[in-house]
């Protein structure tokens, strides 16, 4: 009884938690998270805008995927921890949609590269080092761009935790 005390109260906290969860989540509006990067009315009207002086933010906007992602990180002999990721997309303006569409492959994508990162240490330790956030960053940047091309400009990991078992 004494080792099942602790697994019962886990998995009813877990429950709870996730109850609470969809519970207090915001009503879905259809691609509402998508945010257009466009210059300020009053500088697009002072003097136009050439196509070479756009920056990288000209003309992108950021999509934001639905659902997190959640990595479990595996010991020797069991799940040590559970990593709990948020991605957003920037994406060319115009491009919203195509992401929404290709979100089921982009999520398969971009787990096979969280998994592992997770499999070579990734997540162990100061797993939000810049040095390994960076390693990650670059890769989920590759693996969208294999599957949306040059549509993606970058990869934002928005909201990163890690929950030790």
């Amino acid at each position: 009884m004494r080792k099942l005390l602790p697994i019962i109260l886990a998995l009813v906290g877990t429950g709870a938690g996730v109850g609470a969860g969809l519970m207090l989540t915001p009503a879905e509006q259809e691609h509402a998270d998508a945010v257009e990067c466009l210059p300020p009315a009053e500088h697009a009207k002072a003097e136009p805008v050439k196509e070479e002086d756009l920056g990288p933010e000209e003309g992108m906007v950021f999509v934001k995927l639905n659902n997190q992602f959640v990595v479990p990180v595996v010991g020797p002999e069991r799940v040590q921890s559970l990593v709990v990721l948020s991605l957003t997309i920037e994406a060319r303006t115009g491009t919203t949609e195509r992401v929404y569409a290709l979100e089921p492959k982009l999520r398969d994508v971009f787990l096979q590269v969280m998994f592992d990162h997770a499999n070579i240490g990734g997540f162990a330790g100061a797993f939000t080092s810049g040095p390994r956030m960076d390693v990650l960053r670059r890769a989920l940047l590759e693996a969208a761009r294999n599957v949306m091309g040059r549509d993606v400009a970058n990869v934002l990991i928005t909201e990163v935790a890690r929950q030790d078992a």
